[in-house]
């Protein structure tokens, strides 16, 4: 029987000891929860939405008279026949582009002081880092700089057929971007070249060219006769081209190419872009009509050009 008892009491005192810090730690959870000031809390949360919907209705707001500003001074400038389409597009998708992430940037920052995020904080560090990736991006921003006043300067246009002095390239622009120029070459090498490599471009695409039409002939075979032949044929080419030859072809004269190589030379000034197709249109019908009449056309190589 004292077995017993004695085996009750210690079934007693260890539950005992069990159930106390566990009603302690309930007591503390309630204790916890009644002090929380709902009222205050509800308020807060309301007085957040607000903000929250007055910023999102705000830069809803900014971001479409921004938009409509844009769009509108856009439409304006296409209607203008002097501004090139494609520059016009360019420029228009940059300067979106700057105001979305502006407007982007500002919503973010007004959203985060809102909900409470210590900002300036974040962007002490957002500074390190930023000087960081600037150091990294040196030559991305020098690209987008340098594009931007290709663009704007218009120094090149889709079509335009230039040289690139310092990296020995030419050809025909097929795109300008704001950080990298397309150019295809007469092989149709199509050279991806970033902005800040260009130093020094040399269009060729925006007045009329000059054409210089060299035909080798033999001098003691007769300069008279063989330049009135030549004269005869620019004539009856230039006839042919009228809306393409912006002034008259001229004899120049006798040439000393070296090698004791001379030439006929003819020059004249053509529409851009046609001056290779008429180039050869000269010379060849030159040479076909002195061939035809007995005249003999050098081959020997040239020399010291």
């Amino acid at each position: 029987m004292k077995r017993l008892i004695l085996a009750a009491s210690t079934t007693d005192s260890s539950g005992s000891s069990i159930t106390e810090p566990a009603a302690a730690q309930l007591n503390a959870i309630q204790k916890w929860w009644l002090s929380i000031n709902w009222e205050e809390i509800v308020g807060l949360l309301i007085q957040k939405a607000l903000m929250l919907f007055f910023l999102l209705i705000l830069f809803g707001i900014l971001l479409k008279v921004s938009n409509m500003v844009i769009d509108r001074v856009y439409r304006s400038y296409e209607k203008k026949a002097t501004f090139n389409a494609s520059r016009i597009n360019t420029i228009h998708t940059l300067i979106r582009n700057i105001v979305h992430y502006s407007l982007g940037f500002f919503f973010v920052y007004a959203l985060l002081s809102t909900i409470g995020v210590p900002v300036g904080s974040l962007l002490a560090g957002a500074g390190i880092v930023g000087v960081a990736l600037g150091l990294g991006a040196q030559g991305f921003m020098n690209d987008l700089i340098t594009g931007f006043f290709i663009i704007t300067e218009q120094q090149i246009n889709v079509g335009d057929y230039i040289r690139l002095t310092n990296l020995t390239l030419e050809g025909t622009v097929t795109n300008v971007g704001i950080r990298t120029v397309q150019l295809k070459s007469v092989d149709g090498t199509v050279h991806y070249i970033p902005n800040r490599n260009i130093t020094t471009i040399s269009n060729t695409s925006r007045a009329n060219m000059q054409v210089v039409v060299d035909v080798r002939i033999l001098p003691s075979e007769g300069l008279d006769d063989i330049r009135s032949i030549i004269e005869e044929v620019n004539q009856m080419i230039a006839a042919q081209h009228e809306a393409e030859i912006q002034t008259a072809p001229t004899v120049f004269g006798l040439v000393d190419l070296g090698n004791n190589n001379f030439a006929i030379r003819s020059t004249m000034y053509v529409t851009n872009g046609t001056q290779w197709k008429l180039k050869e249109e000269f010379l060849a019908a030159s040479i076909d009509a002195l061939t035809a009449k007995g005249y003999t056309i050098p081959n020997a190589p040239i020399v010291g050009i």
